[in-house]
């Protein structure tokens, strides 16, 4: 059974860059067909995607966030890993990161969140 973890700091500073990291275990992020997603959720909001890499190791963004965003993976620690740049108080969110399971014409659907992590933006 494969589980999700978050971890990084509660706390960033504005104008710094936010770091969480994700630990998958029981499953390899190398499986295929399996994407890596960060999703965040501000207080009182709706759920954002913000970056995703897939099983060969391929980057996605979404286009709103995608000159702070960076998101990468460690396949010998299997983790994967989000960057966002010059945060501001907006930023402040739980951030979760998601698996998605995706056949190509056929369908696509995430299946295993981690519990979230929530990261407050202040000074």
């Amino acid at each position: 059974q494969v589980q999700l973890q978050e971890s990084g700091p509660g706390l960033v500073k504005p104008s710094q860059t936010l770091s969480l990291t994700c630990t998958a275990s029981g499953g390899s992020i190398a499986t295929d067909y399996h994407y890596w997603r960060w999703i965040r959720q501000p207080p009182g909001k709706g759920l954002e995607w913000m970056g995703a890499i897939s099983y060969s190791g391929m980057a996605y963004y979404n286009p709103s966030l995608r000159s702070r965003t960076s998101v990468s993976r460690d396949t010998s620690q299997n983790q994967f890993n989000l960057q966002l740049r010059s945060v501001g108080p907006e930023d402040t969110a739980v951030y979760y990161c998601v698996r998605e399971v995706v056949r190509p014409g056929r369908y696509r659907y995430l299946d295993l969140w981690g519990q979230g992590t929530l990261v407050t933006v202040s000074s």
